[in-house]
């Protein structure tokens, strides 16, 4: 495999792309986003964080489902609507609670099998769906969710927090497969004890609550490489990474596996001292943890391979988000 030939691939990727239109979007809330005065961060990270008045957060997030993913299996989308809004509470350290959903659909038959993966998801992750909004006559279909989740006040895991020197911790759920219908995803979870599955949830949650992170993010659509360099703009920081120390199953290839979107997978930045026991919380759920890298000062991301090392991305002049995490 050549290194600038991968370089090349993951900055064009679409799952990365897509994402840079955030910003712009973003900007356009900066003065009013904080208006009551509770909102704990700014945007950036994988849920917002508002104060609640008792030493506890109120996380909100929401996603919607890639129409690529409707499109190739209706059902499955169902299910990861489900599983991508709970990885997003985990990743702030929290607890999901419940979440909401807007559906938008042709047909009665598209609906069915949507819903039918929703509580597949439901039941798997054991968190409950507790009302939405149907549109049942639009010309395409669509599914969002919104999900609400709760973390201690202090212990709220944010993408803003590396520190120069900090480690990069890559956790993957190796145990897995392509989706048959949408190989893009990394399916960890349908084969799988909901019990199991739910205590890869709260593996986050222990970590959080001894604060033995500075920065933490779920793998999600623009794969390892491309959640990692969001945490690195949220940061304002640079990383060097070594590519063979990032956990991959071997039955891909490393263009596939770095764009891939796991079930259950996570990159985190630590003090050296908290490595180990990071290691140990991931490694009792199943999820194959190392540190890959560390943080510099220099906003660029160095990735090396046998040898070569080269820019991933220079974020002096490049973006993903282009967001750096206000806290």
């Amino acid at each position: 495999m050549d290194l600038k030939d991968l370089i090349t691939s993951i900055r064009n990727y679409e799952g990365i792309t897509r994402k840079n239109m955030i910003k712009g979007v973003t900007s356009l809330l900066k003065d009013s986003y904080n208006i009551t005065g509770k909102t704990v961060l700014g945007f950036g990270d994988d849920a917002s964080a508002i104060d609640i008045d008792n030493q506890q957060l109120l996380l909100l997030a929401t996603d919607g489902m890639w129409g690529k993913l409707m499109e190739a299996d209706p059902r499955w989308a169902g299910y990861c609507s489900v599983l991508v809004n709970v990885n997003d509470i985990a990743a702030m350290g929290g607890i999901p609670t419940g979440m909401t959903n807007v559906l938008s659909v042709q047909d009665k038959e598209t609906c069915k099998e949507i819903m039918e993966g929703v509580n597949e998801g439901v039941l798997k992750f054991g968190v409950p769906m507790v009302g939405g909004h149907l549109h049942p006559d639009t010309p395409y279909n669509a599914l969002d969710v919104a999900i609400t989740g709760l973390v201690g006040r202090d212990d709220v895991i944010t993408s803003g927090g590396a520190r120069v020197g900090d480690q990069v911790i890559v956790g993957i759920d190796l145990d897995g497969k392509p989706h048959e219908k949408f190989p893009l995803n990394w399916d960890t979870t349908t084969f799988k004890s909901s019990e199991l599955v739910q205590d890869q949830i709260r593996a986050m949650n222990r970590i959080a609550r001894k604060h033995l992170v500075t920065a933490g993010k779920d793998i999600s659509n623009p794969g390892t490489l491309g959640t990692l360099g969001m945490l690195l703009e949220a940061s304002d920081v640079g990383a060097s990474i070594e590519l063979e120390k990032i956990p991959r199953n071997q039955s891909l290839d490393w263009d596939s596996w770095l764009k891939i979107y796991p079930g259950s997978g996570f990159v985190l930045t630590t003090p050296e001292e908290n490595v180990k026991e990071c290691i140990e919380l991931l490694e009792e759920v199943n999820i194959t943890a190392n540190t890959v890298g560390e943080i510099i000062q220099d906003r660029i991301f160095y990735l090396s391979y046998q040898g070569e090392r080269d820019v991933l991305f220079d974020f002096h002049k490049d973006r993903i988000m282009g967001v750096k995490q206000e806290i």
